[in-house]
């Protein structure tokens, strides 16, 4: 399974517009922080998390093949606004993209004109399906289990990404143990997570999780709360993204950090591999 950090910033991408700050006047290309996003491959299956307005500009270096599905966080616009832009690979066929109830009625709020009853010719052929904590489905390679995490007072979805070999996409339950398979979880724009929602997180190969500033925020985590959760969940590798330009240049902070917590940045790839755990 590998992994591309298509982005790593938030809503306001960094430089930020008119900002003259340390951060965003870094000249080294680690500092360029586009909105979130993660695309995520095998030879066989191909899944996108999160589609936001940086979307276009940040798929172009890839290569051109189908997305075999979306998997959406929460309904807010640098998280979803870039789907009008997946019209291209709808060549390959309807686009499914996958989001709980709160982000499907945001989904239809902001695109209304592709889900029309009498569509115009041209518009992006999304099929979306209703996804909920704690109830697994199967995308081609992957199994995914969505999970709940709060964003201040809006829950949203994080998720645990599991490689199992080609299976027919599906919804619905599936086998609930599958521990000695290669897994990430990634989770973006937490505050909080609930004491029963951890155990989804544990055990995995690597974490993506969220970090926004040094300093407090309502409704994101700090560094230290990050670094905290990280350490909690004891991955063998955490990379923290969804970084601010209130947040230290790339390197700088990385320094700070242990060798197993580290910022990730746009373009960075990874392999997501079973790891060995100290017993």
């Amino acid at each position: 399974m590998k992994l591309t950090f298509l982005g790593t910033g938030t809503s306001c991408g960094v430089p930020t517009i008119g900002c003259q700050c340390h951060t965003c006047t870094s000249p080294d290309p680690h500092d360029k922080r586009l909105r979130c996003s993660a695309l995520i491959e095998t030879e066989q299956t191909r899944l996108l998390i999160d589609c936001g307005p940086d979307f276009r500009e940040q798929i172009m270096p890839h290569p051109f093949r189908r997305i075999d599905g979306i998997l959406i966080t929460h309904a807010h616009y640098d998280h979803m606004g870039g789907l009008d832009d997946v019209r291209p690979y709808c060549q390959f066929g309807e686009i499914n993209v996958y989001a709980d109830p709160v982000a499907r009625k945001g989904m239809l709020q902001m695109l209304p004109y592709c889900f029309a009853e009498h569509r115009y010719p041209g518009v992006p052929a999304i099929q979306l399906h209703e996804i909920h904590p704690h109830e697994p489905f199967t995308i081609g390679d992957f199994r995914i289990m969505p999970f709940q995490v709060m964003h201040h007072n809006l829950p949203i979805l994080g998720y645990r990404i599991e490689e199992v070999g080609c299976q027919k996409s599906e919804v619905g339950p599936q086998p609930s143990s599958l521990s000695h398979r290669p897994s990430l979880v990634y989770i973006t724009d937490m505050k909080s997570i609930a004491p029963e929602e951890v155990p989804y997180a544990e055990q995995c190969d690597v974490l993506i999780v969220n970090a926004l500033r040094p300093l407090p925020h309502h409704s994101h985590q700090t560094l230290d709360e990050a670094v905290s959760f990280a350490q909690q969940i004891d991955a063998p590798q955490t990379w923290l993204i969804h970084s601010s330009h209130d947040m230290p240049r790339h390197d700088d902070v990385n320094a700070l950090l242990p060798s197993n917590i580290q910022m990730a940045y746009d373009g960075q790839v990874i392999e997501v591999t079973k790891k060995e755990r100290a017993v």
